[in-house]
């Protein structure tokens, strides 16, 4: 499963925000009193403690800035407030659009239970999942504009001159990587085999080209967690586009004599070694040029470590174990949490820095070689491997 490829984002101008994050002319429905984080704080419970004193109580909670959320409204408004009369607090207060993305969001930034939830808001832990379910559907649609590949060669060439920074790798246009999203079944699920991965979890693939921001530019999810990633990467329709020569087709970085490299993205060794997919050498006693290679190459695969890291931190219903989720609305969900990391890229939001990060976010599993080998991907890795090594000399 990919992401449907959605409409160009537009500019939206800039409004002024009181205090409490609404637009100065009302909140965002143009409904409902300005202050509906002040109401509605005073309903949770045992909200969490702000991790920095520069988070207030609102950033500490949804780990987003107010500007964020305010575009993020934007994106569903007409969506959630359509038929939303039945949406209702237990007092029978309808909700309004800003309450109805703070539940979503609290429910796909915490990974609490609907129960814990709906008792933290006041609603009915049904209600909980209707509003969720809605914004899901939503963003699904409307979204999608910040998860693309790049459409332009202007902006493919700030990507791969950003890689080449890091740590010199040239015309590099992403890095692969995979991670699992465990899961809870019960044994008597007719399908619960079918979900059990190696390390005898049940779980959910990930598969996502990172670009040097951190943003997520490709993502194939859906498929069971004790699939191979060379096999979810194989059957992938980025993988099929590159094959037909559709994807990394841009300019060729043209070298000494007649050698030449092409764009390309890189992965860890649990990925074949091809044309436009490069991978580290192998073996224990490797020569110089080659282990220093794999170090450069290391240190460029970091980026994609750090953004599926930072995905589950800030979106905590997939990370851990989830008790029974649907199978067939999972994917989407997985989806809409990489839309909102990229949205919180796009709008520089500040409030991630103020977040952990790690690069561990597969813990508890292994890498899988994959060992298959192309020999237009053997040259082209040689042909980067000496270009790095001629660039160190000089």
């Amino acid at each position: 499963m990919g992401p449907v490829r959605g409409l160009k984002k537009k500019r939206k101008p800039e409004k002024k925000h009181d205090r409490n994050g609404s637009a100065a002319s009302g909140s965002p429905e143009g409904e409902g009193p300005v202050d509906w984080w002040d109401d509605l704080s005073k309903r949770m419970n045992g909200l969490q403690q702000s991790p920095s004193k520069c988070l207030d109580s609102f950033q500490s909670v949804f780990k987003i800035s107010r500007k964020t959320f305010e575009y993020i409204c934007s994106l569903v408004k007409d969506d959630m407030m359509t038929k939303s009369a039945h949406f209702v607090f237990t007092n029978g207060k309808p909700l309004s659009l800003c309450e109805q993305v703070a539940v979503a969001l609290r429910r796909l930034g915490s990974g609490e239970s609907l129960v814990t939830i709906g008792d933290s808001f006041g609603l009915n832990h049904s209600t909980v999942s209707q509003v969720t379910w809605r914004f899901v559907e939503s963003m699904e649609e409307k979204g999608i504009h910040h998860l693309q590949w790049p459409s332009t060669e202007m902006e493919m060439n700030a990507i791969k001159s950003k890689f080449e920074k890091i740590r010199g790798l040239p015309n590099c246009c992403g890095v692969i990587d995979a991670t699992h999203i465990t899961m809870c079944l019960p044994a008597s699920e007719p399908s619960c085999n079918v979900w059990l991965d190696h390390k005898k979890n049940h779980s959910m693939v990930l598969q996502a080209i990172v670009d040097p921001d951190m943003k997520f530019r490709d993502i194939v999810t859906g498929w069971p967690g004790k699939m191979e990633d060379w096999l979810i990467f194989e059957s992938s329709n980025f993988n099929k586009l590159c094959e037909k020569g559709e994807r990394l087709n841009g300019s060729k970085l043209q070298l000494s004599g007649e050698s030449e490299i092409r764009e390309y993205i890189i992965g860890d060794s649990g990925y074949p070694l091809l044309p436009y997919l490069v991978v580290p050498y192998e073996g224990k006693e490797l020569s110089e040029p080659k282990a220093q290679f794999n170090k450069q190459h290391l240190a460029t695969r970091v980026v994609a470590q750090r953004a599926l890291t930072r995905l589950k931190e800030m979106w905590r219903i997939i990370h851990g174990m989830m008790w029974r989720p649907d199978k067939h609305r999972l994917p989407r969900i997985i989806l809409v949490c990489c839309v909102l990391h990229n949205i919180v890229i796009d709008l520089n939001d500040e409030v991630q820095d103020e977040l952990s990060l790690s690069h561990d976010h597969d813990s508890g599993y292994h890498q899988l070689i994959c060992g298959a080998v192309d020999e237009k991907g053997v040259a082209l890795r040689d042909s980067l491997s000496h270009y790095l090594t001629g660039k160190l000399s000089s």
